[in-house]
């Protein structure tokens, strides 16, 4: 199973240099008064009715949160969205004078055509569904099920969940995801994933007694019946419930969104002359040939072995017929959003309104440089941190990590739960840790993709195909450790459990996350709780489970296993106790390791900003003490509000909690939030000592 990326927060969803670990360096000692610093916090969003002993995250978001609307435009406004705006609108002007700058230069020229063959609406206007003949065609030329084969593994090149740009839970029913080898770091593999819903998860098409998700349904079924009658479709209604059918049956084959989280039990290894024993009824040598995948590897990770024994079955008895609607319903799906005009306000009444209950569809030129962003990211992000991000930022997110990934060896040696065989294992796996941050030392060569002004469908398909070939050459190739997985631009961080790294984008190390002009309390309660929240990452229940060189290997001792699954089991718990809307819950299994990364990150920043200080006093700012300013830094960056149904779909699929959960869930068990706030039984975020959870 692909388990490359565990971000700080799924700011992409609901819408430089690979730096070994620098040596520690000196601290040096804060000075007890730092008037020419600001205290980091909104002061104005602040809700002092609300007590921070009752409710930390309404107590500093609180204002923001009675009178933020959220922008009809928009499924939910955060800390993170708001500072993506800013970006945007930086973006916009790149793009823009991308176009005046195009000549003899190659980069430029693909921005400025790529943006320009999505805002030319009339071209698009004028081709109408033309663009999509050639998509068409190929399912037309299926002629029984053995060809269904070649089509699926064709379309791996055509469709943006192929390769990196996918797993997802769209499009095609099998995906094909190249990563590093979860048991051998030294090379890349080839894995099979599940995937093939038109809908965000699979309890949208079986939970029945979610009157919610029921709606959801019947919406999807007009959708569907709406938008191939506008194909020309003249039995629309029968096959939209043909396909609707054919969707729940591999939901119903589908793993959850928890069972996915283990690493473990999803990497299974297939040789290729095994396939057809393992999942009997598709042609598999065809689809290995098709796919590009024959002559590169002789064996497969199989993710999700009982779900491609189902989908085998499927594809024999379910009748041709709904197999071809099926895909040419996901190829419309996927590239009505890039279609005239009335494809796309379809597919956003359904995706944006329906199921996220957002009212209006984002201006053009949003989209136009989130298409940019999504096919040729780094191209753009070479422009932007040229211009936006100055090399002192980087320094002092160097120093923070340092620091941080000191505090965290020493800690380890402070853990009374885990051994010394433990302990050395786990400090092996710390110094191992790669640091980048800002931008990649190497950016991405996009000097062979060919793209045209007045070709927008062929330009998505052949960026699509660009990167597949891309993430395709990986196999037996050298390991690229210095490849980046998000772009620098990116309002995110991750870790990468596999090449064992964390990264941290140009675009999250600004306000409010990391402050140049704050005193240090607010960024290590902010910069500090993200980089700690990535560098325990890989020591959450998932990340826990591979070795310092990326290998899928338990290194934990016995005892100190159930240890740490006893101390998890009480996280798990806890988050599941917390309702976020009525009737829907935090799913503490779901977001376990997230939560354990949001409790072990604070713990280490608070630990680190301790450290930072030298004994020394933190000065008094805007009227707060350091350590409020620590508390208040974290719970500000978590500020979130959003629309039920978008927070329905996140609570489903995301493995974060909420962001108010996030905060009150990991401040309820760090002691120095009682210390600060002097909380005591009858305070309502006051947890007796027994109940709290401490792990790193």
């Amino acid at each position: 199973m692909n388990r490359r990326l565990l971000p700080v927060a799924l700011a992409a969803s609901l819408y430089a240099s690979a730096c070994s670990r620098p040596a520690t360096p000196p601290v040096a000692a804060a000075p007890a008064t730092v008037p020419a610093l600001t205290s980091g916090i909104a002061l104005e969003n602040r809700d002092p009715a609300i007590r921070p002993q009752d409710d930390l995250y309404g107590h500093v978001n609180g204002h923001w949160v009675a009178t933020t609307e959220i922008p009809a435009d928009r499924p939910g406004v955060s800390s993170f969205s708001t500072l993506n705006d800013t970006i945007q609108d930086q973006l916009h002007g790149l793009v823009d004078s991308a176009a005046g700058k195009a000549e003899g230069d190659a980069e430029q020229e693909k921005i400025a055509v790529l943006y320009g063959s999505f805002m030319d609406e009339a071209k698009i206007e004028e081709l109408g569904l033309k663009p999509l003949e050639a998509d068409f065609a190929s399912v037309d030329a299926v002629s029984d099920k053995a060809d269904l084969a070649d089509l699926l593994g064709t379309l791996q090149a055509r469709m943006p969940q192929a390769g990196t740009f996918g797993p997802s839970t769209t499009s095609l029913p099998l995906v094909i995801s190249i990563h590093q080898d979860n048991k051998d770091a030294t090379h890349a593999i080839a894995g099979f994933e599940q995937s093939g819903l038109g809908m965000p998860d699979r309890d949208y098409y079986l939970k029945s007694d979610d009157a919610k998700l029921k709606g959801f349904r019947e919406a999807y079924l007009k959708y569907v019946e709406t938008m191939l009658g506008m194909t020309g479709d003249k039995a629309a209604a029968k096959t939209a419930k043909d396909i609707l059918a054919l969707e729940t049956a591999l939901a119903q084959a589908q793993w959850s969104k928890v069972e996915l989280r283990d690493p473990v039990k999803a990497y299974n290894k297939i040789d290729l002359d095994k396939l057809a024993a393992l999942a009997p009824g598709f042609d598999w040598p065809r689809f290995i040939t098709a796919s590009g995948l024959d002559g590169k590897v002789t064996f497969v990770i199989v993710g999700q072995p009982s779900y491609l024994k189902s989908f085998a079955t499927l594809i024999a008895k379910t009748p041709l017929p709904v197999w071809k609607a099926y895909f040419k319903w996901h190829l419309l799906n996927e590239r009505a959003q890039y279609l005239p005009k009335a494809f796309v306000d379809a597919r956003f009444a359904f995706y944006g309104t329906t199921l996220r209950g957002t009212p209006e569809n984002r201006p053009r030129w949003k989209r136009g440089v989130s298409l940019v962003e999504t096919l040729i990211g780094e191209a753009l992000g070479k422009v932007y941190t040229a211009q936006y991000f100055p090399p002192e930022n980087k320094a002092r997110a160097e120093a923070l990590v340092s620091n941080l990934l000191a505090t965290y060896k020493q800690s380890i040696d402070t853990l009374d739960w885990m051994g010394p065989e433990t302990k050395k294992e786990a400090q092996a796996k710390l110094a191992k840790i790669q640091v980048k941050i800002g931008y990649p030392d190497a950016w991405r060569d996009y000097s062979t993709l060919s793209l045209d002004p007045a070709d927008l469908i062929g330009n998505l398909t052949r960026a699509y195909a660009f990167e597949y070939d891309r993430v395709l050459a990986k196999l037996g190739a050298p390991l690229d450790r210095k490849e980046w997985g998000i772009t620098p631009q990116t309002v995110n961080a991750y870790y990468d459990p596999e090449r064992n790294e964390i990264v941290f984008p140009a675009a999250i190390l600004q306000p409010p996350f990391f402050d140049a002009k704050a005193d240090d309390a607010a960024n290590y309660g902010g910069i500090g709780a993200v980089i700690g929240h990535e560098i325990s990452h890989g020591f959450d229940d998932q990340g826990a489970q591979y070795d310092g060189d990326g290998n899928l290997r338990q290194w934990f001792t016995a005892d100190d296993l159930k240890n740490f699954k006893a101390k998890t089991a009480k996280l798990v718990a806890q988050y599941n106790a917390y309702e976020s809307l009525p009737g829907y819950h935090v799913n503490g299994e779901l977001t376990l390791g997230e939560n354990i990364a949001d409790n072990s990150g604070m713990a280490i920043a608070w630990k680190a900003w301790q450290r930072s200080l030298a004994g020394k006093p933190a000065a008094t700012i805007d009227g707060l003490s350091g350590p409020e300013r620590f508390y208040f830094g974290f719970a500000q960056i978590w500020r979130e509000k959003l629309r039920d149904n978008t927070e329905i779909e996140a609570l489903k699929i995301d493995p974060h909690s909420p962001g108010k959960f996030r905060t009150l869930g990991t401040v309820v068990n760090q002691p120095g939030f009682y210390e600060t706030f002097g909380l005591k039984q009858g305070d309502k975020q006051y947890l007796p000592p027994e109940q709290r959870v401490s792990i790193w």
